[in-house]
């Protein structure tokens, strides 16, 4: 299929004012009031595949000098006519020269980089199975995910090579090597040009990605993703940019683009609407503030950890007058947060979305500004094409609006399950076809969604359910701490109690009475926190999720090591 051949027609934007979730009490059913305009409908070619999709939605060939993306550290750039040369020099290379082929896993260990994109769009290209992973995992958490998704082929930054040597896997290196016998990604791009043969190419059904879950509450699983998947979530996340964003916004990156949010986003997802990205190869503070001011940076899709940081951020030296919006997702934002955010940058529009490996990154989204600002807790309202229920987990029961119970989603871009792990997979899809989120949620009247926490992480104490995250939301309101994590600690007479991680400030004197008694006047008596610990930092996943296994096995040490 050409890249002409996949192209719409049509110049329609937003048909349907309505922005809420309608419910249906006959099924119990909740569905976005939005539609998509003809220009922005799903494809349902079944051949096309997600590279050939994206790139077709690239600016026009007269534009091709357009920028697409910007190294914050070196100030390279590459436009979009680089980036569509380098993907199908690189597809070429993998395919001719180092015999990728059609379903082969192609494992890619490296932070965020410009040349990131092209890996994974190449990969896709000729039908290979892209599986990422954290740089920052180890040689042993490395090993197991080669060996369970069946990787063929690693893709790997120099520095990380020295893990995947262990698997046996063969591997190129990113950026040119000392290592004569390394095959670099940038020797690909520069001498392979060969076509690819049409059988080459994958279909939608074919699947496309196997991602791991972060395993915040226990073990890592692969959710495989397929072309459609991608294809539908680029869709809605062109449609989303294209009626919020200005023309000459500029984005700034710093999600890792091994994450779901930063694959589907980054790697993927922005260029179909011809923005700038400037790319952070990890997460720094300092660094963000130094790039929001030189590149004019006016849209940052973050995680809550960040957007905290810039509410509790003081220095004069930075200009952020740029900034016009930050999208909040990964993880719930508390009403604390977003609130303290308003305060400090009360003309940036802070928008808060809800999304999962599972759901292709993305479920909902606030379509205006002024919309979260009223509702601050929310994380906004069904994508088009995307249907929801909220269940009780006692009595199955459909709940209406302001009921809460376990969201079930169906779209799309919902995964097909999990690799090899029938079990799981049963366990998290319904009979009829429902994915279970696991988070505890409810809508509200005009179809917003709330989170108010991972089911699986809800403190049972003396028959009560305390949600970790309303306490944590408390506690970050306190001006003298920075950081904070409750989790369930077991009672013999109350089944569980809350006990919280607290980072404190710098040169506070803050003591675990005084915490306990901070919560304790604003919560009913059953939802106190019970036992303080002062900690350096809170463990959290790449995507800024909190790490509650890690803190309950801390906890269990600190125990057993009094005990001793």
């Amino acid at each position: 299929m050409s890249v002409e051949e996949a192209t719409w027609v049509g110049n329609s934007r937003l048909v349907d004012t309505e922005t809420g979730s309608k419910y249906d009490p006959q099924t119990g059913v909740y569905r976005s009031s939005m539609k998509l305009g003809d220009q922005y409908q799903i494809p349902t070619l079944p051949d096309l595949d997600v590279a050939t999709f994206v790139m077709s939605q690239f600016p026009p060939l007269s534009e091709n000098s357009k920028v697409a993306l910007v190294d914050a550290s070196t100030n390279a750039e590459v436009s979009y006519g680089q980036l569509r040369r380098s993907v199908e020099s690189l597809a070429s290379g993998l395919y001719h020269a180092l015999g990728v082929r059609k379903g082969d896993v192609v494992f890619v260990l490296a932070p965020n980089s410009v040349m990131y994109p092209t890996i994974c769009l190449a990969v896709l290209s000729v039908g290979a199975i892209l599986t990422t992973a954290n740089p920052l995992n180890t040689a042993l958490e490395i090993a197991k995910q080669v060996r369970d998704s069946g990787a063929k082929l690693g893709i790997a930054a120099s520095e990380e090579l020295e893990k995947l040597k262990p698997t046996g896997v063969p591997a190129i290196v990113i950026h040119r090597s000392s290592d004569e016998k390394l095959v670099s990604v940038e020797e690909l791009v520069e001498c392979c040009d060969l076509e690819l043969p049409e059988l080459a190419k994958p279909c939608q059904k074919d699947t496309a990605a196997i991602l791991y879950s972060s395993g915040t509450t226990g073990v890592s699983k692969g959710v495989v993703l397929t072309h459609a998947n991608f294809i539908a979530i680029i869709t809605l996340l062109r449609w989303s940019v294209d009626v919020t964003a200005a023309a000459n916004d500029v984005f700034l990156c710093f999600i890792p683009m091994f994450h779901i949010y930063g694959l589907a986003f980054f790697a993927l997802g922005l260029f179909p609407s011809g923005v700038k990205t400037v790319v952070m190869q990890k997460f720094d503070f300092g660094v963000m503030l130094k790039a929001i001011q030189a590149h004019k940076i006016s849209n940052i899709p973050a995680v809550p950890p960040v957007i905290l940081g810039l509410a509790k951020y003081h220095d004069p030296r930075f200009d952020l007058s740029s900034l016009r919006r930050v999208n909040s997702g990964a993880a719930p934002l508390s009403k604390e947060v977003a609130d303290a955010f308003r305060y400090k940058f009360p003309g940036v529009e802070l928008r808060s979305g809800y999304g999962l490996t599972e759901s292709c990154g993305a479920a909902t989204f606030f379509p205006t500004g002024e919309q979260s600002r009223t509702r601050p807790a929310s994380s906004g309202v069904l994508l088009p094409g995307f249907y929801a229920k909220v269940v009780d987990d006692k009595t199955g029961l459909e709940m209406a609006p302001n009921g809460k119970g376990e969201l079930w989603l169906k779209s799309a871009t919902i995964m097909q399950g999990y690799l090899s792990n029938a079990e799981a997979t049963s366990a998290t899809f319904s009979a009829d076809g429902w994915l279970k989120t696991g988070d505890l949620c409810y809508f509200d009247e005009d179809g917003y969604l709330y989170v108010v926490d991972r089911i699986k992480e809800l403190i049972k104490h003396n028959g009560y359910q305390v949600a970790p995250a309303e306490l944590e939301d408390l506690l970050l309101s306190h001006p003298e701490i920075i950081d904070a994590a409750v989790i369930p600690v077991e009672d013999e007479e109350a089944g569980q109690i809350p006990m919280a991680y607290v980072v404190k400030a710098p040169n506070s004197k803050l003591a675990e009475g005084q915490v306990i008694e901070f919560v304790a006047s604003q919560v009913a008596p059953y939802k106190k926190v019970r036992k303080v610990r002062f900690i350096s930092g809170i463990p959290k996943s790449a995507a800024g999720k909190i790490l509650r296994k890690d803190l309950v096995s801390l906890s269990q040490t600190q125990v057993l090591t009094a005990k001793l």
